[in-house]
């Protein structure tokens, strides 16, 4: 049984498209420097081996388990290739790899708590960070950057745009989430309408790269928004 689209979206964008090592971190879509061509470098490890003589395998393990979301943890090369030496089959255990896994995801999803949001120019600050990684990820890889344009036919172009909304945008748009619903307050009443055509977007998109309906029925996100946060 393959790794389903669903467990492969659901690890790209919990682990915010970093390599979950402990103390590693390294983003894992990249540019090649020689040719200026973006590749994509994340490698989903099992960590309870795929197949009988792999470091960590469990004979008891139905194939569904084996390839699920939480028997999978996003690599770099480097660490994939660390784990699975047979030399260190004691030293990384499930539970260890499971630990590394759930403190990478909480501090990618906990990424801005401990900064106090008390004026409205901070929280602006905050979210302009958010919207600029956000369109730096779109010009890129989006369907009408320059890589897209010169490529319109390559797979991994496409690739690289898909990890792209899963490793920047999605984790980019629910920090944003979180900012605004712990501190949409400091936002005057005649702005909040804008800032819930946001909230409708940033649901729905999240919805769209999940496969959960179609590109048609996302909420277009409202210029209006960006306009607000920067002062256009």
């Amino acid at each position: 049984m393959a790794i389903s689209e669903k467990s492969i979206k659901l690890l790209w964008s919990n682990a915010a498209g970093r390599c979950s090592f402990s103390s590693c971190d390294v983003r894992l879509t990249v540019a090649e420097a020689a040719e200026y061509a973006p590749y994509t470098l994340g490698e989903m490890a099992h960590i309870k081996g795929n197949k009988p003589g792999s470091n960590r395998y469990d004979e008891n393990q139905s194939s569904k388990e084996r390839d699920s979301y939480e028997n999978l943890i996003l690599l770099c090369p480097t660490h994939h290739t660390l784990i699975d030496k047979i030399e260190n089959q004691e030293r990384f255990t499930v539970e260890l790899l499971h630990e590394m896994k759930i403190e990478h995801e909480t501090t990618v999803a906990n990424r801005l708590d401990g900064i106090k949001i008390e004026e409205l120019d901070q929280m602006k600050d905050q979210l302009s960070i958010l919207l600029a990684e956000n369109h730096q990820a779109w010009q890129q890889y989006g369907p009408l950057s320059e890589n897209a344009q010169k490529n319109p036919n390559s797979d991994a172009i496409y690739a690289l745009w898909t990890s792209s909304r899963l490793s920047t945008i999605v984790p980019n748009n629910r920090e944003a989430v979180k900012l605004l619903a712990e501190n949409r307050g400091l936002f005057p009443r005649n702005e909040q309408r804008i800032i819930s055509k946001f909230l409708s977007h940033v649901e729905s998109y999240e919805k769209w790269v999940n496969d959960e309906i179609p590109y048609q029925a996302v909420v277009s996100f409202p210029v209006e928004f960006e306009k607000l946060v920067l002062g256009k």
